[in-house]
């Protein structure tokens, strides 16, 4: 038995493409140069990808203005001034706002799917935004004429389309990025917000069969843009045991940053099913220092001794780039960061021998 390892989404863009977008937004470039210019990027990366050896790949969201709000382009009913979202740095991210209904995304990520499997050579994973991330656009003051139960309904539609078609255009895998959910119990401590993001989206995932859930996992972390976070001063213990209860089979959680493991693989170990395979972070994106296989190694090994192998898998904590502008990580470093991570997965492998294909 081997030890599955999965990227989480997103890699540095080149900077011809960071140029290209900006030269398209200031109307300097056609619709089509900037297409060009994404499609060659997306080759680049997966042909970087799976020189690495990684026996599943992602576009690495080359195409996608952010992992957030990619369904939102070409929308004219928003407001740029929504939620704002400060990271410990002192930067911030802002989301925009409805101001009118119908809600309808505009892009679906079987877009960006079909592009990359033009050039992929292994299966490739396709990342969605959660419901509950784009339930934040609703606003506070309402809209007029359209209630946030229509809202509600429109989203779950959207979502759920979001999800299906990129498991009908072939996608290995689909991955809902929930990086929210650390950042709700932050926000609101009673957690009544992070029960809700939860609630909402099982109303997604109900409308799959049991053997699509097994195609569709969840990405937990305390965000990651320009070298810091949202939320990783919230304490595990208050996200996961919820986090658990999404009727998903595949949960990516980040834990190599995380200052005590041990622990939270306990939470990890009494918190989740057995029908639950749990991948976790062996890779920081977000700190320069390259990991050695070694150290991935022992990261697997240590998670060994809580989570049964044949539910154990490894990923990198989050994507190395999610918005579109950030160019904190550089892509070589990235990619020798991921090939860390799949020898590491495969030393720990060897490590553990025999006792892998009995656990």
């Amino acid at each position: 038995m081997t030890i599955p390892t999965e990227p989480i989404g997103s890699i540095p863009r080149p900077q011809s493409l960071i140029d290209a977008m900006s030269a398209f937004a200031a109307g300097r470039i056609s619709a089509e140069d900037l297409q060009a210019t994404g499609a060659d990027a997306v080759r680049d990366t997966i042909e970087r990808f799976e020189a690495t050896g990684s026996p599943v790949i992602t576009d690495g969201e080359q195409t996608k203005p952010s992992f957030a709000t990619y369904p939102l382009t070409g929308l004219q009913t928003l407001d740029p001034n929504g939620v704002v979202i400060p990271f410990a740095d002192g930067h911030t991210r802002q989301l925009p706002k409805l101001t009118a209904g119908p809600f309808h995304y505009q892009v679906y990520a079987d877009s960006y799917l079909d592009t990359a499997k033009r050039f992929a050579h292994v299966p490739v994973k396709q990342a969605v935004i959660a419901a509950s991330a784009m339930s934040l656009l609703y606003p506070d003051e309402g809209i007029p004429g359209y209630s946030r139960d229509a809202f509600v309904a429109d989203l779950v539609n959207n979502a759920e389309a979001d999800i299906r078609r990129s498991l009908d255009h072939g996608a290995d895998s689909v991955q809902m990025d929930f990086t929210e959910g650390r950042l709700a119990v932050k926000l609101d401590p009673s957690k009544g917000v992070l029960n809700a993001f939860i609630d909402l989206n099982n109303q997604v995932l109900s409308r799959f069969s049991d053997a699509e859930r097994q195609r569709i996992g969840v990405h937990t972390c305390p965000g990651g843009d320009r070298d810091s976070t949202h939320s990783a001063d919230v304490d595990y213990a208050d996200l996961l045991p919820a986090l658990f209860k999404m009727n998903v089979h595949n949960f990516y959680v980040q834990l190599a940053s995380e200052q005590d493991r041990a622990r939270v693989l306990g939470i990890i170990r009494d918190s989740s099913r057995e029908d639950q395979r749990v991948f976790v972070g062996v890779i920081d994106p977000i700190n320069p220092r390259i990991e050695t296989p070694e150290e991935v190694r022992d990261a697997v090994l240590e998670a060994a001794e809580y989570i049964p192998l044949r539910r154990l898998g490894t990923c990198d904590d989050c994507g190395f780039s999610p918005f579109g502008d950030d160019t904190s990580t550089s892509r070589d470093t990235a990619f020798a960061k991921i090939s860390a991570r799949i020898a590491g997965t495969r030393m720990a492998e060897e490590k553990l021998g025999a006792g892998a294909a009995s656990s």
